[in-house]
C-alpha cells in the first residue's frame, strides 16, 4: 500500500504542479483522484457481482444455485444447500457474491441464439437498418434536424405502412418512467407507459424502445419503422453482440426484428437522433408525459446489475468525501469553499471514477 500511495501522490503532484511538501489528501482531492484503499474496495465490491456474468452452466454459477432441490441431481456443495447459520459462519468471496445475487435480477444472456455468430441480425440483415445521428459540432446541421424530423412526419403521416415510434424516459427518486408513442396513419395513437425501480437510464431507454418496436411490429400493414429518440447510444447497443448487462432487452428486440425482417424483404427500420434541447414538438410531448407521473417505490425490490455497479461507485465516492472532510490529512491550510447554501464544497469527483 505504501508503494501505491507514493505512486499516486507523485501523479497528483505532476498533474497539479504542486510542491512536494503538499499534503497528499489535499492534492489528491483537487486532482480528483480517489484514495487507493477506496479504489481497491470498489474493485472488490464489483468483483462480487462479476460471477453473475457467467452462464448458468458454469461451475461457479452452479455453486451459487439457491434452489438445489429443484434439480434432479442437486449439488450438495452449493451455497443454496447451506442453512442460514452455516452461511453466517462461512466467509468468503463466493458467499458474498451469493448474498448480492439475491438482490439482483438476471441481466446477462450470453448464450442466447440471437447473439450467435452467423445468426446475429448484423450478419443477416445489415442493409435493413440505419442510424441518423446529429453532428453537434456542426451548428448548421444541428439546427436543421428539427426540419428533417418534420419532413419525416409529413412524408409518412399518410402511409399506413410506416410507423413512427417516439420514446423517452425519466428517473426521479430511483423510479423510472418510460413512455413510447407509436403514430400510424388511420390508427389511433398507441401509448405505452411502464415504471421500473432501481435501474439505469440506459436500461430504461432500451426498454422504452423495446416497447415501441413491439407495438409497431404487431401491426401487419407496417413495413417501415422510424424510431426517434434522444438516446441514440442506447439504440446502438441493440446490434452489439458482446456480453453486457442489457442482453435480455436486446434479445427480445432482436427476436422481434428477426420476425419483422423475415416476413417481408422490404421491411426496414431507421433510428433518428433527437436531442432533448432541440425541443422538437412530438418528442417534447413524450418528455412531458414521462415527467408527469409520480410513482411511489415498492419495497423490497431487486435492482439491476448495472445499477448495483453504480451504487458501489457512489458509496465509495461518498465515503471518500466524508473521510476527507473529517480528516486532518488535507492540511491545515486547505481552503474549504462554500456553495450558495453555505455548505462546504466536497472534493472533486470526476465522472471517470464511476466508469473505472
Amino acid at each position: 500500500m505504501k508503494t501505491l500511495n507514493k505512486m499516486q501522490r507523485r501523479a497528483a503532484i505532476w498533474i497539479l504542479g504542486a510542491f512536494k511538501t503538499s499534503p497528499s489528501m489535499g492534492i489528491e482531492a483537487i486532482a480528483g483522484i480517489i484514495l487507493i484503499k477506496f479504489h481497491l474496495q470498489k474493485i472488490a465490491r464489483r468483483s462480487e457481482i462479476c460471477l453473475l456474468k457467467l452462464s448458468l452452466s458454469h461451475l461457479l454459477r452452479s455453486l451459487m444455485d439457491d434452489s438445489p432441490f429443484s434439480s434432479i441431481m442437486p449439488n450438495p456443495h452449493c451455497v443454496g444447500s447451506l442453512t442460514n447459520c452455516q452461511r453466517n459462519l462461512t466467509k468468503g468471496h463466493l458467499i458474498n457474491s451469493f448474498n448480492k445475487a439475491l438482490g439482483i435480477f438476471p441481466s446477462f444472456s450470453p448464450l442466447n441464439p440471437e447473439f450467435s455468430p452467423g445468426l446475429h441480425i448484423t450478419d443477416k440483415f445489415s442493409n435493413r437498418f440505419c442510424f441518423n445521428l446529429v453532428n453537434k459540432k456542426e451548428k448548421e446541421k444541428y439546427k436543421t434536424r428539427a426540419q428533417e424530423l418534420d419532413d419525416i412526419v409529413l412524408s409518412n403521416s399518410s402511409s399506413p405502412q410506416s410507423a413512427l415510434v417516439i420514446t423517452d424516459a425519466s428517473i426521479k427518486y430511483n423510479i423510472a418512467t418510460l413512455i413510447s408513442h407509436v403514430h400510424i396513419a388511420n390508427h389511433p395513437l398507441t401509448k405505452t407507459v411502464h415504471h421500473a425501480s432501481f435501474v439505469t437510464s440506459t436500461e430504461v431507454e432500451l426498454f422504452a424502445i423495446r416497447c415501441g418496436i413491439n407495438q409497431a411490429c404487431s401491426i401487419d400493414s407496417v413495413s417501415k419503422i422510424i424510431v426517434i429518440t434522444n438516446s441514440i447510444h442506447a439504440t446502438k447497443k441493440i446490434f452489439n453482440s458482446k456480453s453486457h448487462p442489457y442482453q435480455p432487452h436486446l434479445a427480445a428486440i432482436l427476436s422481434e426484428l428477426q420476425r419483422f425482417f423475415n416476413s417481408n424483404l422490404n421491411n426496414s427500420i431507421e433510428f433518428w437522433e433527437c436531442p432533448s434541447r432541440l425541443k422538437w414538438g412530438l418528442h417534447l410531448n413524450v418528455d412531458k408525459d414521462s415527467k408527469s407521473f409520480h410513482p411511489t417505490p415498492s419495497y423490497p425490490s431487486k435492482i439491476s446489475w448495472d445499477y448495483c455497479k453504480k451504487i458501489n461507485s457512489d458509496d465509495t465516492i461518498n465515503l471518500w468525501k466524508m473521510t476527507f472532510q473529517a480528516s486532518n490529512g488535507k492540511g491545515n491550510n486547505f481552503l474549504d469553499l462554500l456553495d450558495n447554501n453555505y455548505n462546504p464544497i466536497c472534493c472533486s469527483n470526476h465522472s471517470s471514477l464511476k466508469d473505472k
